[in-house]
């Protein structure tokens, strides 16, 4: 054989394998559970990503409501790390939700949701990083992940999805998270625009960010739960100025200046123990404790493996609790049925988890607040919300980050409505950065209050006032 030939098998060998996961996207039409035809359009996919694409990311894209064509497209990631889009889909801001049932045995009903973001923009979920959800990796090196190494992959995701959608290149772009995502998400949006100025196509047409209920510096997050808890009156006022004297504003257990602030902490911790810190208006329900970004990945680890059994959970009562939800979305997105209308490749994850605190992942930003400081002075639009009364990322402390950028006020604290209520307070910034509270909302705020979240959404991204 001519060597001519044998290279150009060896050639089509490697490209086959280089492709071999190529960019796979379906739409959906149907979904177990919903009666008739979606009266949306979804598609789901993979896109490869890293070295060789050892990293497969899955995806679910809802086109808008209103006008696919021109309205602008929101990149949204859930935050965790590592819990799967479904979740802000079914609970947040997706146009479908699950209905409650009685027993985990029953398949639950899909209806749709009255206030969804996506009568709106265009939103495309996304699994990520590996691990999250549908998305995995073929390689042993690969199942490792961290913030900077997600940002690198999203990006690559990013511009690889938008060369298979190439209709939407000229859309405004926008990112959007909540929670740990306030760690990373300005992060990413930091990497997508060096890469813009150094040409890398297709060229991103980045307008601006969306966080909600944004993890953003520890030890501003954390200083602050104690002064909203004095606020809510769950701590009293000898204990408060006991805690501010020993302690001088830090209240984490690492900074502890000496023994008696240790045990001034400590004695906090405990006082709140059965106060839900998701949501401090509501009983106390252990499943939300899988929601703290703070918990260290061993202990964190512990608490997934006995907390995400579904028997365990009904046996402990927690399908007396909001949160019952979370359990009904596991059993549905479990099924092989579900798998096969979303196009789930076959025997690549095991068992759909929420939020997998199991997977390798390196938690390397501690502050985001420099990357908010770029992103201001580049002229980014910027809307950041909070529930007040979310406990593990007190709005207090999103004040506080959000005051140290050291704009001024071009729109001062004022009460913003939804059909005449109080649906929050607001404040804009000279910057383009808009701050809102929504008003008897917890962790994260479209769960808890989906009619004004999604109103304010709508007004921001119109560049309406709230």
């Amino acid at each position: 054989m001519r060597t001519s030939s044998i290279f150009s098998i060896v050639f089509l060998v490697i490209l086959c394998q280089l492709n071999s996961h190529a960019i796979v996207s379906q739409k959906v039409e149907f979904l177990p559970g919903f009666d008739g035809p979606l009266p949306f359009s979804l598609e789901t996919g993979y896109i490869g990503v890293d070295v060789r694409e050892e990293t497969q990311v899955f995806y679910y894209f809802f086109e808008s409501e209103n006008n696919p064509k021109d309205d602008p497209i929101l990149l949204w990631l859930t935050g965790g790390p590592l819990c799967s889009a479904m979740s802000a889909i079914l609970y947040e801001i997706g146009p479908i939700q699950l209905e409650e049932v009685d027993s985990i045995t029953t398949l639950p009903k899909l209806v749709l949701r009255q206030y969804s973001w996506t009568k709106t923009a265009n939103i495309l979920f996304v699994d990520f990083p590996a691990g999250a959800g549908f998305s995995y990796s073929t390689t042993h090196r690969a199942n490792y992940s961290g913030d900077y190494k997600a940002s690198r992959n999203i990006n690559e995701f990013l511009r690889k999805w938008l060369i298979n959608h190439p209709q939407f290149i000229s859309n405004p772009l926008y990112l959007g998270g909540d929670s740990y995502t306030g760690f990373t998400l300005p992060l990413y949006f930091v990497n997508m625009l060096s890469d813009n100025e150094r040409g890398l196509q297709p060229l991103l047409n980045l307008k601006g960010y969306i966080l909600g209920n944004p993890a953003t510096d520890r030890s501003i997050d954390s200083n602050y739960q104690v002064p909203l808890a004095h606020g809510m009156g769950l701590i009293s006022d000898e204990f408060y100025e006991s805690l501010q004297r020993t302690c001088s504003g830090q209240y984490q257990l690492v900074n502890a200046k000496n023994k008696e602030c240790w045990n001034k902490i400590k004695a906090f911790e405990w006082g709140l123990h059965g106060i839900q810190v998701t949501m401090t208006l509501e009983d106390f329900c252990d499943i939300d404790s899988l929601r703290v970004y703070g918990i260290p990945s061993t202990k964190r680890r512990m608490v997934a493996e006995s907390v995400n059994s579904l028997y365990h959970l009904k046996n402990i009562g927690a399908y007396s609790c909001r949160k019952e939800g979370y359990l009904i979305a596991r059993h549905w997105m479990n099924e092989r049925s579900v798998q096969d209308a979303l196009h789930v490749r076959k025997g690549t994850i095991g068992e759909w988890i929420r939020c997998n605190y199991a997977f390798h992942y390196s938690y390397e930003v501690s502050s985001s607040v420099p990357y908010h400081v770029k992103l201001s002075a580049e002229g980014f639009r910027s809307l950041i919300y909070s529930g007040d009364h979310d406990m593990i990322v007190p709005f207090l402390g999103t004040q506080a980050w959000i005051r140290s950028l050291n704009y001024s006020i071009v729109d001062d604290w004022r009460k913003w409505l939804v059909d005449g209520q109080i649906a929050g307070f607001t404040r804009t910034y000279a910057n383009k950065m808009t701050f809102a509270t929504i008003k008897g909302a917890g962790h994260t705020a479209p769960e808890y209050k989906p009619k004004q979240c999604a109103s304010m959404f709508m007004r921001w991204i119109r560049g309406e006032h709230l």
